[in-house]
């Protein structure tokens, strides 16, 4: 596709579009902005359309998909906008940049925290409890993130795992039965690495948990229950920081209602593991 203002290609192929196409140009065109954080699902909605619309949309303005489609509006909405209040300019100080880094990330912490429902987690720690064992997984930076959790639930608990990348994962979903529980991080809830992961654990009887800021993702589909990360991100900032620390507070509330409903039992891991790492401290 050559390269052209997300705008002026609308401009230029908006007679080639169907009328349902055109309703999808007019929402972009009136919620540019919003837009550009929806799912497909949740544009289909707005809109009114199938997904298959949307889909047909983004081909006929010459993009792959419907990501590339959200990168090219994100784009032409960065370049069209005046610079946020408070928002980095060039030859910002670093007094600056603490102070914004500070404030996105307590706004992603504050709007995990409204989103993310009780109930949910409630649901979520009664199945790690009744796991046999649990696999810890993601893809990409949501991988690291997978890590850490998994690093956070060793201090009180050996049944947390890992499973390495897509291939290894795809393996341990195809050896899982009804007692065991993936834990997967996807803040997009869409990947194919991780719905091929997601369908193989479902079909052996395997509960899933899906940690993500998209409640109508394939991925959510598919899980018994949803964590929503409620940090807004960006196409053009895939793999935020800000995002990766709404996921940590999803964990860090997961961990803290796991350990609360087993007291007892990680006290003593936490005594025995703090003692353990005790020796290697200097």
């Amino acid at each position: 596709m050559k390269e052209q203002s997300f705008w002026q290609l609308l401009r230029d192929k908006h007679n080639d579009l169907t009328k349902s196409g055109r309703l999808v140009a007019e929402y972009l065109v009136q919620h540019p902005e919003e837009a550009q954080y929806l799912s497909i699902s949740s544009l289909a909605k707005a809109c009114g359309v199938a997904e298959a619309t949307i889909f047909r949309f983004c081909r006929s303005l010459g993009f792959d998909g419907y990501n590339e489609m959200k990168i090219a509006l994100a784009q032409a909405n960065a370049a069209a906008e005046p610079t946020a209040a408070g928002k980095p300019e060039p030859g910002s100080d670093t007094a600056s940049l603490c102070a914004y880094a500070a404030a996105v990330s307590t706004e992603a912490i504050t709007g995990t925290r409204d989103t993310l429902d009780p109930a949910a987690v409630d649901r979520a720690a009664t199945l790690l409890q009744r796991a046999r064992q649990v696999y810890c997984c993601g893809q990409g930076g949501s991988q690291v993130l997978a890590n850490d959790i998994w690093a956070r639930f060793a201090t009180v608990t050996t049944k947390f795992h890992t499973a390495g990348d897509s291939h290894m994962q795809a393996l341990t979903a195809s050896l899982m039965g009804p007692e065991d529980v993936v834990l997967f991080v996807s803040y997009s809830g869409a990947t194919r690495d991780m719905l091929e992961t997601l369908r193989l654990a479902k079909s052996c009887g395997a509960h899933i948990i899906l940690m993500t800021h998209y409640a109508d993702s394939p991925g959510a589909a598919l899980a018994d229950v949803v964590l929503l990360c409620g940090a807004q991100e960006s196409p053009l900032e895939g793999g935020s920081i800000a995002a990766k620390i709404a996921m940590l507070y999803v964990a860090e509330v997961l961990v803290l209602r796991f350990t609360m409903d087993n007291l007892e039992l990680t006290t003593i891991a936490k005594q025995r593991t703090s003692k353990a790492l005790g020796p290697k401290l200097l």
